[in-house]
């Protein structure tokens, strides 16, 4: 029988996040998409995020604050003086509600607010409690500050091996990149650790961080080194011994991405879609050992190819083989790909007064379909809502209020 459209796989799932800026409140998101009652704790002064001007996404954007928008979609948020006995008891009512304590507050600071992982699963011993670090959890280093672009990209050796070595200083990071997939990494864990909880009636501690998630993204390379290798900087054509990948430039400067790892199984029929058999023909070309001993003169002609056609001329004639290939396309086109559109990879957020703003949608799709997208809470916009569902009375709120515990 089919399930309600409307029905989230997390439906049920408390998870009370105490986190700023992007990487672990990204998996917050990620989780509140699917269903997760995802409750976030602000300072009182809120999340530092909503002032970064970043991108023409951010507070510079004169309209809707797109960065924070995506990384805290689907959430209830409340604010909070946790410095203040009062409203460190609310959280500890909330935390009692709670399947999920998701954070990437620092060993130390957690420790001061009685917040460590030893301290709340004693209280809670089902609590999922899961953190995301700079550096991990124990070492040296676990309680430096750490964001993607210092412990992802640059100790995490993503900008070494991204940076030409000509280049007198690395290139730098696009935004988020880091974050957002460690962020998808620390989701993935909560899931699985709630499932072992129902397997086990225990919950576990949930660790990843930024230098862990640079190393398996650079897997390959890690690889080299572990074997006594060392990685090949970054090329603009690919490099290596097949000239049928790597990126060739079309007549109009636009670029073709050719990704043709079985080169022999492709390349007779590539020679004849462009109209070119005596490459096929020619001996220092008929396989794969031979091309690459005969590489610069191959990279050659296929240049030469390329720069004969259009980027649209190239699109439409490799249209016609079956192979892996790919335009290089800028973000923007991305915006008008079809296998965008028809796969739901961008998604709209309808807001209350009839406006709306479009999102990337989370990677995952269950039966087809991305997860509904609902906006991100204004700074402590159900602050009363869930204090009232903690059996707080209006008087009552009204006291905190007062005492400034909340705004």
């Amino acid at each position: 029988m089919d399930q309600p459209a409307d029905l989230g796989a997390l439906d049920g799932v408390r998870v009370v996040e105490l986190a700023q800026w992007v990487f672990v409140p990204v998996a917050g998101a990620l989780l509140a998409d699917w269903g997760a009652d995802v409750v976030r704790v602000e300072r009182l002064e809120g999340d530092p995020y909503r002032g970064l001007a970043t991108q023409g996404i951010g507070t510079d954007s004169g309209g809707v604050n797109l960065s924070v928008a995506l990384a805290n979609r689907g959430k209830r948020s409340i604010a909070l003086d946790l410095r203040d006995e009062q409203g460190r008891a609310v959280l500890d009512e909330l935390l009692a509600t709670a399947d999920v304590f998701l954070t990437n507050f620092r060993p130390g600071a957690l420790t001061r607010l009685g917040l460590d992982a030893a301290a709340l699963r004693e209280r809670f011993p089902r609590l999922v409690y899961a953190r995301g670090h700079g550096y991990g959890a124990r070492g040296p280093d676990a309680d430096l500050p750490g964001y993607d672009s210092s412990a992802f990209f640059a100790r995490g050796g993503v900008a070494h091996v991204l940076s030409p070595p000509e280049r007198d200083y690395p290139i730098s990071q696009r935004g988020a990149m880091g974050d957002r997939n460690g962020a998808m990494a620390l989701a993935f864990g909560v899931v699985t650790a709630l499932l072992r909880r129902e397997r086990t009636g225990s919950g576990s501690v949930v660790d990843v961080s930024l230098l862990a998630t640079a190393m398996w993204t650079l897997s390959s390379d890690l690889l080299s080194a572990l074997g006594g290798g060392q990685p090949r900087p970054v090329e603009g054509r690919g490099g290596g011994p097949n000239p049928l990948v790597g990126t060739y430039r079309t007549k109009d400067g636009r670029h073709i991405q050719l990704v043709f790892l079985e080169a022999d199984r492709y390349w007779k029929a590539f020679c004849q879609l462009v109209g070119r058999d005596d490459l096929a023909a020619d001996p220092r070309f008929a396989d794969l050992k031979t091309r690459n001993a005969h590489r610069d003169a191959c990279v050659a002609e296929l240049d030469t190819e390329f720069a004969a056609r259009t980027f649209d001329e190239w699109k439409a004639l490799l249209a016609g083989i079956d192979a892996p290939w790919a335009p290089v396309q800028a973000v923007e086109e991305l915006l008008t790909d079809p296998q965008v559109i028809a796969n739901d990879y961008l998604g709209e957020v309808a807001v209350e007064d009839g406006s709306s703003y479009r999102l990337p949608t989370v990677p995952v799709q269950f039966d087809e379909r991305p997860p509904p997208l609902r906006r991100a809470p204004e700074h402590g916009e159900h602050t009363e809502e869930l204090l009232l569902e903690l059996g707080r009375t209006w008087e009552g709120i009204a006291e905190l209020k007062d005492a400034g515990v909340i705004p």
